[in-house]
């Protein structure tokens, strides 16, 4: 057959805009609705571009209001004042914080599909609560620990997850991070720049992870023996929209090609092995054209920054790498 568009196979989401959308408004300090979504969001992450307060992320697991910060250890709080509502093209504020709502300050919003409201989950030992959108990849979970080393819960993605992020909803403890590409029993924690590290009590027990599953260790991170709830972002790879992977540094300049298939709307990276690097935030939206030098840092508070030296590129089929930097 000729190469051409028409040839070529019909990709696995026509429209990634119906399940991830990076929306950019302009707060004003009131309540009032965020539009252009163009979805029911499940997952809205939030940060105040030219502000250095927290990021904040909300689900409709958890319900609305119910706020996570992923740049702190804190326990999840009730606060209507933020995102009070998931809508039909985006979500609602009822008032004006200023982490989500400033007056007159550019805020970005990064917005995921799951699956709608919950539905009970007894794929695993303990039973889970699950939103999932298996077209998309994507996951969200409640379970309530039970400190039983190698317990299992449902995450109702149909596929191995490639990457999962939990938090203890009720206690002070870091953000547990397992990404596919790490050595098996080591984790990283979304709230800190440390490297990826093997904790002495287990947060996962990856090697038992499966198409229904993930298991767990008996750390408090992510099942502790005091009944806390914990919620799980899970995520599995889907040819032409998401890529989860691993590469080298060079540390120049023309710096390494990542190749995912797609041009990315959005992209995080962290290094696993150089302490005190952090977690690195691009997206199209924000940067439409290349290079990409507008990052936000998901373990910190900081304010955008428009880097005077290249970052990374957004290419057709992937990104590369231009920064000289200790990432």
């Amino acid at each position: 057959l000729a190469l051409c568009e028409d040839n070529l196979p019909a990709p696995a989401i026509a429209d990634p805009g119906e399940h991830f959308k990076t929306v950019l408004y302009t707060g004003n300090g009131s309540a009032r609705g965020i539009t252009g979504v163009g979805f029911k969001p499940d997952f809205v992450w939030i940060k105040n571009r030219d502000s250095t307060y927290q990021h904040q992320v909300y689900d409709s697991v958890r319900g609305a209001g119910q706020k996570l910060l992923p740049s702190t250890t804190n326990a999840e709080t009730t606060d209507t004042a933020n995102v009070s509502s998931f809508d039909s093209n985006g979500f609602s504020f009822a008032g004006g914080n200023v982490g989500v709502n400033q007056d007159t300050k550019n805020h970005v919003a990064w917005c995921w599909k799951a699956g709608g409201a919950a539905v009970s989950n007894t794929d695993g030992s303990i039973t889970s609560q699950v939103s999932a959108n298996q077209t998309a990849g994507f996951s969200i979970v409640s379970y309530t620990g039970n400190g039983t080393d190698n317990a299992t819960v449902g995450h109702g993605l149909g596929k191995v997850p490639d990457v999962i992020i939990v938090k203890n909803r009720n206690g002070g403890v870091a953000w547990g991070v397992w990404h596919s590409s790490l050595t098996s029993g080591q984790v990283l924690r979304l709230n800190t720049n440390t490297e990826a590290q093997t904790p002495t009590t287990a947060y996962f027990q990856d090697e038992n992870n499966t198409s229904s599953v993930f298991a767990l260790g008996t750390n408090d991170e992510t099942n502790d023996s005091d009944g806390d709830t914990y919620i799980a972002y899970c995520w599995a790879e889907i040819e032409g929209f998401s890529k989860f992977g691993s590469y080298i540094g060079n540390g120049n300049s023309d710096g390494p090609f990542v190749y995912c298939g797609f041009k990315p709307a959005w992209v995080m990276v962290k290094s696993s092995s150089n302490g005190g690097t952090n977690w690195r935030i691009w997206d199209s939206s924000r940067s439409p054209t290349n290079p990409n030098n507008l990052d936000l840092l998901a373990n910190t508070t900081h304010i955008e920054n428009a880097h005077g030296s290249d970052e990374i590129d957004l290419l057709s089929n992937g990104f590369k790498i231009r920064s000289i930097g200790s990432w």
